[in-house]
C-alpha cells in the first residue's frame, strides 16, 4: 500500500523508524527490535539509510522483511549526497524487485570537503528521479525551524515547494521539542501553497546525554519545561526514560487534539520506547 494513501484516510495514524546495523555482529539485535516495534502494528515503519556501503546494504532486507514477516507497510530511506547516479538506481531496482514502493527521498549528509561528492546536490533531484524510476511513493523530509544550512526560513521553505513540485507526496518533520514551533511551520507552507500532508517526527528523548548530542547537531530548541525535565532526571536512567516517554505523549496529544494527525516516531530500535508511547495512546488512537 502507499504511504499517501494510509495519510489519506480519515484516521490518525503512528509510526515508527528503525535503523539497520552498521555492522553484521550487530544484525540478530537489530532484526529482533524490529520484531517487536512490527508487532505493535503500526500505520508503517520506515527504515534509515547509511550512505555509501554499510547500514544501506541492510535497509532493502529490513524493509521488505517487515511487509513480508510481519505485514507492515515499509517506507525505505535514501540518500543521494554521496552517491551516483548509477548507484541510486541499483537501489531503486532492489527495491523494485522486493516490491517495496514507498521510499523518502534525502539528499543526507554532505561528505567531508564540503561538497556533495557525486551526482546529485539536492533532495529535489532525487526525487524527480525516483519519481521517472517506477511507481513509487517519495516522501521526503521537512524542518520546522529551518534547515540548518538555509540562509532564511523563507528560503527554506521556497525550497521545500521545489521539492513538493518535483513530486514529493508527504512531507516527515525533523524532531521538535515546542509544538508553536510545528504550528506555525504549517501555516507557513499553508500559505505558500505546500498542501501535501505533513507528518509530525517526534522524539522521545530517554536519555540526558542524548539530548545534549542532538542538539549540538541539529540546532534543536529546548523549552524551559523540557530542559528542567533533563536537569532533574538525566542522571536517572529509569526516571529519564519514563519522563521522556511522557513528554513525546503529551505533545503527540496536543497534536493530535490540534488537527495533526499523522505521527512519526523516532524509536531508535528501542521497543520498549514505541511500546510505552502507543500504551500512553491507546485511547487517544481510537
Amino acid at each position: 500500500m502507499k504511504i499517501i494513501d494510509i495519510l489519506s484516510q480519515d484516521k490518525v495514524t503512528l509510526s515508527f523508524e528503525v535503523f539497520p546495523p552498521k555492522t553484521s555482529d550487530s544484525y540478530e539485535s537489530v532484526a529482533k527490535a524490529t520484531q517487536e516495534i512490527a508487532a505493535l502494528k503500526p500505520d508503517f515503519m520506515s527504515v534509515t539509510y547509511g550512505a555509501g556501503g554499510g547500514t544501506s546494504d541492510y535497509t532493502v532486507g529490513i524493509a521488505a522483511g517487515i511487509r513480508d514477516k510481519y505485514g507492515v507497510e515499509p517506507l525505505a530511506h535514501l540518500t543521494c549526497a554521496s552517491s551516483t547516479r548509477e548507484h541510486v538506481h541499483q537501489v531503486l531496482g532492489k527495491l523494485k524487485e522486493s516490491g517495496i514502493s514507498n521510499v523518502l527521498a534525502l539528499r543526507g549528509d554532505i561528505p567531508e570537503g564540503g561538497a556533495p561528492a557525486h551526482d546529485y546536490h539536492h533532495a529535489a533531484e532525487l526525487v524527480r528521479e525516483i519519481k521517472a524510476s517506477g511507481d513509487f511513493c517519495v516522501g521526503g523530509a521537512c524542518y520546522p525551524e529551518g534547515h540548518p544550512e538555509s540562509p532564511t526560513k523563507a528560503s527554506d521553505i521556497d525550497y521545500l515547494k521545489a521539492k513538493v513540485e518535483a513530486g514529493c507526496e508527504f512531507l516527515t518533520t525533523q524532531m521538535f521539542f515546542d509544538n508553536n514551533i510545528l504550528y506555525n511551520f504549517l501555516y507557513r507552507i499553508r500559505e505558500k501553497g505546500i498542501t501535501v500532508p505533513v507528518v509530525a517526527g517526534i522524539m522521545p528523548v530517554t536519555n540526558g546525554k542524548q539530548m545534549a548530542r542532538i542538539c549540538k547537531l541539529s540546532g534543536t530548541y529546548l523549552p524551559e519545561k523540557f530542559k528542567a525535565i533533563v536537569d532533574k532526571f538525566g542522571e536517572n536512567p529509569a526516571a529519564m526514560r519514563q519522563a521522556g516517554v511522557a513528554y513525546a505523549a503529551g505533545q503527540i496529544i496536543d497534536l493530535i487534539a490540534n488537527g495533526v494527525n499523522h505521527i512519526h516516531i523516532y524509536s531508535m530500535n528501542k521497543p520498549e520506547i514505541a511500546a510505552g508511547i502507543q500504551a500512553s495512546l491507546s485511547e487517544v488512537l481510537k
